[in-house]
């Protein structure tokens, strides 16, 4: 009781510093019981009050809201989600819900667009899951089974086309936002495809324009770029000359974008590292540079890769250590497409290509490298 009392103060605070929305509304076929107020924080809920519901079924509350900032935030009636809101700040929205998660809001064009959305996806997924248990019913190579999958198909691409044509008619909407992250049944993104990065990309930057602070903006703006890294990626390997090993294109010290598949040598050692820490700069020193300087001349070139986000201090590092083989950088680190297209899990780790193959074969130290170039060279 003493914590409910201390978390109802902290939301009394935060209202009264930060600005508030009201919510009032009536819970039916429940007198007398409790709802529990959770705000999204990106992927996760955060209780923010428990309130308490009276025996007209009715209930009221304030919601603290930042200036510039909207509030994704549920009711929940024991662990059914009752009513869903996009509040904010000086909104006062009034909610008619029920305990089977049927509800219906008025006072925010936004909390009733976000109704809208959300009982179309349960129309939707419905729909879905009747089809999915009725091709479940008849044998998996009969006409039945073909014609229910084809009305799967074309039931799924009805309803994408009609998430994006949303997407593209509200592009100042918040309630874009949960759009993009919809899941059909047991795990089926409705945005799944590749070229859908284009629309994260052009959402987060309209509703960027309008809600420069918001974390939901800077969430799906992060997730844009995600996805529009991916799509580059999946271009350049489908576009680029066949080769036995994945391409990566990065900047060098002096800004040139240096391509893998370009290195001209028998043998190139593709080395991932982070110039931050000291024992893999005295990897360079102690076991790469002499090597280097014995092999080259054969035949053999490194390609480095360094996943920081200092980019000026792996610069510093590079010119200070001489390092004069091919040094590349990518700010994401091991979100980097090259990192992940690799399998890059720790660091620093090598890859040895020979005639254009990668070879089995795992670096360890300089005595197992000089003897494999003894033999591929």
């Amino acid at each position: 009781m003493v914590r409910l009392a201390a978390a109802v103060s902290a939301v009394a605070l935060l209202s009264a510093c930060c600005g508030s929305a009201k919510v009032d509304g009536v819970l039916a076929d429940a007198p007398s019981s409790e709802l529990v107020v959770k705000l999204l924080d990106i992927n996760r809920y955060e209780v923010l009050d428990t309130l308490e519901v009276g025996k007209d079924g009715r209930f009221s509350c304030r919601i603290p809201v930042e200036k510039g900032q909207p509030e994704f935030i549920y009711l929940f009636y024991k662990d059914t989600k009752v009513s869903s809101l996009l509040l904010d700040r000086g909104d006062r929205v009034h909610v008619e819900a029920d305990t089977t998660g049927s509800y219906v809001v008025t006072g925010s064009e936004e909390c009733e667009r976000l109704a809208s959305v959300e009982k179309e996806l349960a129309d939707f997924s419905a729909n879905f899951s009747r089809l999915v248990s009725e091709l479940d019913a008849v044998e998996p190579d009969s006409r039945e089974a073909a014609a229910l999958k084809r009305q799967m198909g074309d039931s799924y691409t009805a309803y994408y086309r009609s998430r994006l044509k949303y997407v593209m008619e509200n592009p100042y909407s918040l309630t874009v936002v949960p759009v993009f992250y919809q899941v059909i049944g047991a795990g089926l993104p409705v945005f799944a495809q590749e070229t859908d990065a284009i629309h994260f990309r052009n959402a987060a930057d309209s509703l960027e324009t309008v809600y420069p602070d918001s974390k939901y903006v800077k969430a799906l703006k992060s997730e844009a770029k995600r996805r529009s890294d991916l799509l580059e990626l999946s271009v350049r390997l489908r576009t680029a000359e066949p080769v036995n090993f994945p391409e990566i294109e990065l900047a060098d010290t002096d800004a040139r974008k240096m391509k893998l598949s370009e290195v001209d040598a028998k043998v190139v050692m593709l080395h991932f590292w982070n110039p931050g820490e000291s024992l893999q700069k005295m990897f360079n020193l102690d076991v790469l540079k002499p090597v280097y300087e014995d092999y080259h001349s054969k035949g053999f070139e490194i390609y480095q890769v360094a996943l920081t986000a200092d980019k000026a201090g792996w610069a510093r590092t590079v010119r200070s250590q001489g390092l004069d083989w091919i040094n590349v950088c990518d700010v994401l680190g091991y979100g980097s497409p090259a990192a992940r297209v690799y399998n890059v899990s720790k660091l620093p780790v090598s890859f040895i290509i020979a005639d254009g193959e990668l070879v089995d074969f795992k670096v360890t130290d300089e005595a197992s490298l000089r003897k494999l170039l003894d033999r591929l060279l």
